[in-house]
């Protein structure tokens, strides 16, 4: 759409192109086309503010600050890694989320200074843990030895079946059924363990 007298377009901000304007900002500091962008995505800018939540004012500040970082930072924009607008409204968002940051109701900790709960067992879990070990400890010496042997490979040392009936030298089976036969001796004296 064109105005018949002059032949310029109505609408400016429709022919500009917000990677060139981005160009002459990175390339010669171009103010007229900083002013451009502003122009084209101030007010857009503001509007997502605005809907963010923001007061007006803030959402001033954020959109002046949004177009300070894109004079900064115009050598930085890759048209190949998104388009312009896409550009710009990040560093808007970025900026809005560290304001947030800052105005955060949450008071800096100084970890140096923070009272951290220690990883070691509190005593009573230490005398309890004591107990069941030596609880476990009879129950065992109530197995056969063969029996023992296996239910120390399978727990403690946490081996496979097929691996204690290589070590012991003997069939899986006879290891399967050693420990059933285990299990079933020791669940009477320690089912209330668990």
């Amino acid at each position: 759409m064109s105005d018949q007298q002059s032949g310029q377009p109505l609408y400016p901000s429709e022919a500009i192109n917000p990677n060139e304007l981005l160009v002459r900002i990175a390339e010669n500091q171009d103010r007229m086309a900083l002013a451009e962008l502003f122009n084209l995505f101030g007010p857009r800018v503001k509007s997502m503010m605005l809907k963010l939540g923001t007061s007006d004012a803030l959402a001033e500040d954020l959109v002046q600050e949004t177009f300070l970082s894109v004079w900064r930072k115009a050598a930085l924009f890759s048209s190949q890694r998104g388009a312009a607008s896409t550009w710009i409204f990040t560093i808007a968002r970025n900026l809005r989320i560290d304001q947030l940051r800052r105005q955060s109701n949450k008071p800096y900790d100084d970890l140096a200074e923070m009272d951290l709960a220690s990883d070691m067992p509190i005593g009573s879990f230490l005398v309890e843990q004591s107990q069941v070990i030596d609880r476990v400890a009879a129950a065992l010496k109530n197995l056969s030895p063969e029996q023992q042997e296996v239910v120390r490979l399978s727990f403690i040392h946490d081996l496979p079946h097929a691996e204690i009936a290589v070590r012991v030298g003997i069939p899986l089976g006879t290891v399967k059924s050693r420990l059933r036969l285990a299990y079933e001796r020791l669940r009477p004296m320690l089912e209330d363990l668990q």
